[in-house]
C-alpha cells in the first residue's frame, strides 16, 4: 500500500481510499501529497483487486488548491520527492487527474473546504458527495491568476456553460446545495456523512463486473464529444466484446440461479 506523509492510502474491500491528510493547512496541496496521488491513480490501475476509488479529506476539509508557498520553495518535499517531479514534469497534472483518467471509477467524497485546486482535481472524478457544509469555487480569477487544472475546458462540459462561466469569472464561493444544483455533484449529505456515502456507493459499484464497468466508463468518456453516429459506432466496439466474457456468462448464471454473482475479472 503506498501512500506519503500528506497522502494516506487504505483498502476497504475492494475500494482504494486515498486521503488527503494536511488538515493543518485544509489540505491544501503539497509535492508530497501530488506524488501519493499519483502513485494512488497508478496503484488502482495496477491492482485488479481494486475495482473503485473514493478520494477524500482528512480533517473536515476536501482540499483548499496548492500551497503555493510550499510548491515554490518546494520545502515540503524530501529529496526523493523533488527527483520524481523532475523525472516526470507532467507528474502534478497526472496527480491532479488532468492528464490522466484512472481505468476504475473515481468518487469523491467532499467536506469543507473544496476550492480552487479542489474544484479542479473534483472535475477529474466520476461521482461526487458533498457534505451539506462543504464550499466549492474556483477563486484564481480574485487572485489575478488562472484556473489551468483544466477547468475552463471541462467545467463548461460538466454542467451548463452559462453556470460555468459565473463560477470562473466571479470567483464566488458556492454552497454544496448550490453545487448540486448545477450539477456539480450529485449527493448532498449530512456533514461528516460524505464519506459513508461514497463508499456505499462503490460498494454497489464493486458487485458489478468490474470489466463491464470500466468498458461503461471509456465509454462514456471517449464518446462525449463525438457525434450521435460516431459515439454509438464506438460504443458498439467497445460494448460487443464484454459479452464474449467469462464474468458476462457468470452475470446470467446468478440471475437465474438468484446468488450473487461472482466475478473473476475473465
Amino acid at each position: 500500500m503506498g501512500g506519503t506523509e500528506h497522502l494516506t492510502v487504505r483498502r476497504e474491500g475492494a475500494t482504494l481510499v486515498l486521503t488527503l491528510n494536511r488538515p493543518e493547512a485544509k489540505n491544501a496541496l503539497s509535492i508530497s501529497m501530488l506524488v501519493g496521488l499519483y502513485d494512488g491513480w497508478i496503484e488502482a490501475d495496477e491492482d485488479d483487486g481494486v475495482r473503485s476509488i473514493v478520494l477524500t479529506g482528512a480533517g473536515g476539509a476536501f482540499c483548499a488548491g496548492m500551497d503555493l508557498k510550499a510548491l515554490a520553495g518546494q520545502g515540503m518535499a524530501g529529496e526523493h520527492l523533488r527527483d520524481r517531479l523532475k523525472a516526470d514534469p507532467d507528474l502534478h497534472w497526472k496527480a491532479m487527474l488532468r492528464h490522466h483518467r484512472p481505468r476504475k471509477p473515481v468518487i469523491a467524497a467532499v467536506e469543507g473546504y473544496c476550492v480552487a485546486g479542489g474544484t479542479e482535481i473534483l472535475q477529474g472524478t466520476d461521482i461526487r458527495v458533498a457534505g451539506e457544509s462543504a464550499t466549492f469555487g474556483l477563486f484564481e480569477v480574485r487572485r489575478g491568476l488562472f484556473p489551468i487544472g483544466g477547468s475552463t475546458v471541462r467545467l463548461q462540459r460538466q454542467i451548463p456553460r452559462t453556470h460555468a462561466l459565473e463560477m470562473l469569472l466571479t470567483g464566488r464561493p458556492y454552497t454544496a446545495r448550490e453545487a448540486a444544483g448545477i450539477g456539480l455533484v450529485g449527493h448532498v449529505v449530512p456533514d461528516g456523512a460524505a464519506l459513508d456515502k461514497a463508499l456505499e456507493i462503490a460498494e454497489q459499484i464493486n458487485a458489478c463486473g468490474p470489466l463491464a464497468v470500466e468498458a461503461v466508463k471509456a465509454s462514456v468518456y471517449e464518446t462525449a464529444e463525438l457525434t450521435e453516429a460516431d459515439g454509438l459506432a464506438a460504443e458498439l466496439k467497445r460494448g460487443w466484446p464484454i459479452f464474449d466474457t467469462a464474468d458476462a456468462k457468470e452475470g446470467a448464471r446468478a440471475f437465474a440461479e438468484k446468488r450473487p454473482a461472482v466475478y473473476k475479472r475473465e
